[in-house]
C-alpha cells in the first residue's frame, strides 16, 4: 500500500524528540537535554486529595462532556490571578482552556496562517512553536535576541516592511536561551507594534518562575487588543494534567473556539475540575515560592560550574525559568557534543533545531530544573570532559 500523505508533512522540520526520549529512558544518563519540571516538586499528595474530593462529590458531572471554552470557575481563577499579579483587566470570557499551552500554538496558527503567510519569532526560537507553525507552511522571519530581548532595529524593519500576521515571543525566561526581555524592550516592541496590524503572541509558560518572585509586565498591558497571552499549569502544578489556556480578545477567541471544538470538543474536564479543586484548597503562591527557590539554587550551581569547568563556553544567566544556553568553543559541533555526551552518560540539547533559518550548531541548551544538585555537579563535570576531548 502506498499512502498519499499531505504535502505539508514534507515541510515539517526533522524532530529531535525521538532521540531525547531514547536518552531519557536510560537512567544512567544525566540529562540536561529535556524540558521537564522537577518531578520531586509535584504536589502528588495535594493532587490526590483534590481528585478524591471531585470523585466523591461530583463524579457524574466531572466525567461528562462540557463546553469547549472550559470550566468557568477555573477560567475565573486564571482571570483573577492576572488582575491581581499583573494588573491587567482579564475576565473569564477572555480565557479559553486548552490541552497544555502547546495546543495554543497549533490552533492559533490554524486561525491566522494561510500557506506562505509571514510569521515572526525570536532567533533562537522555541522548537515546539517552530514545529507547530510549520504545518501551516508559513514563511518564518526571525529577529535575533540580544541579552535583554530582541534586536529592536531588526524587529522594526520586519514588522514595518513585511505583512507579518503575528509575532511569537517568550519575553519571560525564554526557551531555549533563558533570556528575559527588559522593561525598556517590552515597551519599545509594544510601541513599534502599535503602528501595525501584527498581533503579538506572548507565550508565558515561565512567567511564574522568576527567582526573585517579582512578576514582569506582559506586552498585553500596552496592547490590550493586539496581544494574546498563553499560559500553563504544566510548569507550576503538573504537566501530565495538560491544562493550559489562551487569554485573548473575544473576537480572536470566537474563532479559536471554533477550531478547538473541531479538534477535540473540549479539554479533559475531569482534570479541569481536579485542578480547580486543588487551586481552591491549596496555597499556590507558597507552592511556587518553593519551586523557584529550588530552581534558583540549581541554576546558580550550573552557572558556577560552567564558569569554573568550562570558562571557554559563555552562557546566559537566567533570571528564572528552566533553561540556559551555552556557546561552544570555535570548531566544536553541538551535534557531536550530543553524540559523544551520550557515550559518556551526559546529554545536552544541540542548538540546531532552535534556528529555523539555519545556524546554532555552536550552541547547546541545558535544563537545570529536572536534575538535582548532585546530578548537576556530576553532569557538568562529565560535560567538561566531553568538550575537552575535542581539543
Amino acid at each position: 500500500m502506498q499512502y498519499r500523505f499531505a504535502d505539508r508533512l514534507s515541510r515539517v522540520p526533522a524532530s529531535f524528540l525521538d532521540e531525547l526520549f531514547r536518552v531519557s529512558a536510560d537512567p544512567s544518563i544525566i540529562s540536561f537535554a529535556g524540558g521537564l519540571p522537577s518531578s520531586a516538586l509535584i504536589d502528588t499528595g495535594g493532587i490526590a486529595a483534590a481528585t478524591r474530593d471531585v470523585m466523591e462529590g461530583e463524579a457524574s458531572v466531572a466525567l461528562q462532556y462540557t463546553t469547549t471554552d472550559g470550566y468557568l470557575p477555573l477560567r475565573e481563577f486564571i482571570a483573577e490571578r492576572y488582575r491581581r499579579r499583573l494588573g491587567i483587566p482579564a475576565t473569564a470570557g477572555e480565557i479559553q482552556i486548552v490541552n497544555g499551552s502547546q495546543q495554543c500554538l497549533d490552533l492559533f496558527a490554524k486561525i491566522f496562517l494561510d500557506k506562505g503567510d509571514h510569521v515572526g519569532m525570536e532567533r533562537p526560537g522555541y522548537l515546539g512553536a517552530i514545529e507547530a507553525f510549520s504545518l501551516y507552511e508559513p514563511t518564518v522571519d526571525t529577529v535575533g535576541l540580544e541579552d535583554d530581548g530582541p534586536d529592536l532595529g531588526a524587529f522594526e524593519r520586519l514588522v514595518s516592511g513585511t505583512p507579518v500576521r503575528f509575532f511569537y515571543g517568550i519575553p519571560n525566561s525564554q526557551n531555549p536561551s533563558g533570556t528575559t526581555w527588559s522593561l525598556e524592550k517590552r515597551r519599545a516592541v509594544a510601541g513599534i507594534l502599535g503602528d501595525t496590524d501584527t498581533v503579538f503572541y506572548e507565550d508565558d509558560a515561565f512567567g511564574e518562575l522568576f527567582f526573585d518572585g517579582r512578576p514582569r509586565p506582559p506586552l498585553k498591558r500596552w496592547l490590550p487588543d493586539q496581544a494574546v497571552l498563553s499560559g500553563s499549569f504544566s510548569k507550576i502544578i503538573a504537566p501530565g494534567m495538560r491544562i493550559g489556556w489562551m487569554y485573548a480578545p473575544r473576537e480572536i477567541l470566537a474563532r479559536f473556539n471554533i477550531v478547538k471544538q473541531a479538534a477535540d470538543l473540549h479539554s479533559n474536564f475531569l482534570c479541569q475540575k481536579i485542578m480547580h479543586r486543588y487551586l481552591a484548597t491549596h496555597d499556590l503562591d507558597g507552592h511556587i515560592r518553593r519551586i523557584v527557590a529550588v530552581y534558583g539554587r540549581r541554576c546558580r550551581l550550573m552557572c558556577d560550574l560552567l564558569d569554573d569547568l568550562l570558562p571557554q563556553c559563555p552562557h546566559t544567566r537566567p533570571e528564572g525559568g528552566m533553561f540556559l544556553m551555552a556557546t561552544l568553543p570555535p570548531g566544536i559541533s553541538s551535534r557531536k557534543v550530543f553524540d559523544e555526551g551520550v557515550k559518556n552518560k551526559v546529554a545536552v540539547l544541540p542548538g540546531l533545531p532552535f534556528y529555523v533559518d539555519g545556524g546554532g550548531d555552536d550552541t547547546i541548551r541545558m535544563n537545570f530544573s529536572a536534575p538535582d544538585e548532585e546530578q548537576i555537579r556530576e553532569g557538568v563535570h562529565r560535560l567538561s570532559r566531553v568538550i575537552a576531548s575535542f581539543r
